[in-house]
């Protein structure tokens, strides 16, 4: 999906570039505006690739030191934790970031927790609080 959004944009881009060499005032304007896209686009890959590679990387530390939350939790057919247990499981990781806000290991695993209740906002919000903080004591 990366490689295939990085030739639309280089697609889009080279479409702008041929719109504002053209000797139009509508066709150079339209141009300029489909500059703005590709810049999105490409800081939205950018930023999504960073966070899977840096939450990877913590992952595979706090792997190492035990089993992740979703490890204990029956699954469902689909493969995803069952909810239920998950929502039992939780107040554990939440109290555990309560107790030691600058941990990141917490954190992390907190937004693993998250993620297994189906609150994907919050899961993606926890595991970022988890990589700035790994970063500001690293």
């Amino acid at each position: 999906m990366a490689l295939l959004l990085l030739l639309y944009l280089v697609v889009v881009t080279q479409l702008a570039v041929r719109l504002i060499v053209v000797d139009d005032p509508v066709s150079r304007g339209i141009g300029i505006a489909l500059l703005v896209l590709p810049l999105l686009g490409f800081w939205a890959l950018v930023a999504e690739v960073l966070f899977g590679v840096r939450s990877q990387r913590l992952g595979a530390i706090v792997a190492s030191e035990g089993p992740l939350p979703a490890d204990t939790l029956p699954l469902r057919p689909s493969g995803r934790p069952d909810r239920g247990a998950a929502d039992v499981d939780f107040p554990r990781y939440q109290a555990e970031v309560e107790n030691d806000p600058g941990n990141w290991k917490a954190w992390f695993r907190l937004g693993l927790a998250y993620d297994a209740c189906g609150d994907r906002r919050r899961a993606r919000q926890s595991i970022r609080r988890a990589i700035s903080l790994s970063r500001a004591t690293a």
